[in-house]
């Protein structure tokens, strides 16, 4: 989904969403980010498989969502950073991004895996990588609902 209107910035939602309820997280987020009261952001949401370096480029903040697999992010969004790593290190210093992570362990090697890499873009973190813990719950689509309205919100304010 792309809502475009005229001199808005730009917020980009890279996540890994392999199974059912992780598709809702996306779609949660996407909403949340999407809020009809927020008027100058324009949001894309794309699989990071398909996410590029250009669409990095474009994004003026970022959202990334990953499952944890075997207490590292998804091979999906690894795949994405190292796609983007080299052709975006020098253009996207201090792009604001936040991430949340669907964990069965206890997600903290994800959070930092992610923590790294986005430190050597030098990439602003908005907030502590979420960690969506344990057994789903549909309370995780309320957390990511919230954090795609904070993103997009802020960026519309100018406060990320």
């Amino acid at each position: 989904m792309i809502c475009c209107m005229p001199d808005s910035k730009h917020l980009l939602i890279v996540a890994h969403n392999p199974s059912p309820n992780t598709q809702k997280l996306a779609q949660a987020t996407l909403r949340g980010a999407s809020h009809e009261d927020i008027d100058g952001v324009e949001v894309k949401h794309i699989p990071p498989l398909q996410a590029g370096a250009d669409d990095v480029l474009w994004a003026d903040a970022i959202i990334l969502g990953t499952t944890e697999n075997f207490g590292y992010m998804s091979g999906a969004l690894k795949d994405f950073f190292d796609r983007i790593y080299y052709p975006c290190l020098e253009h996207t210093e201090a792009l604001p991004y936040a991430a949340y992570i669907r964990a069965g362990l206890d997600g903290t090697g994800t959070r930092i895996a992610i923590g790294k890499i986005t430190a050597g873009l030098k990439w602003k973190a908005v907030q502590e990588s979420m960690i969506l813990l344990g057994e789903y719950q549909p309370e995780f689509e309320t957390q990511c609902e919230e954090l795609g309205t904070l993103m997009a919100a802020s960026l519309e304010a100018g406060i990320i």
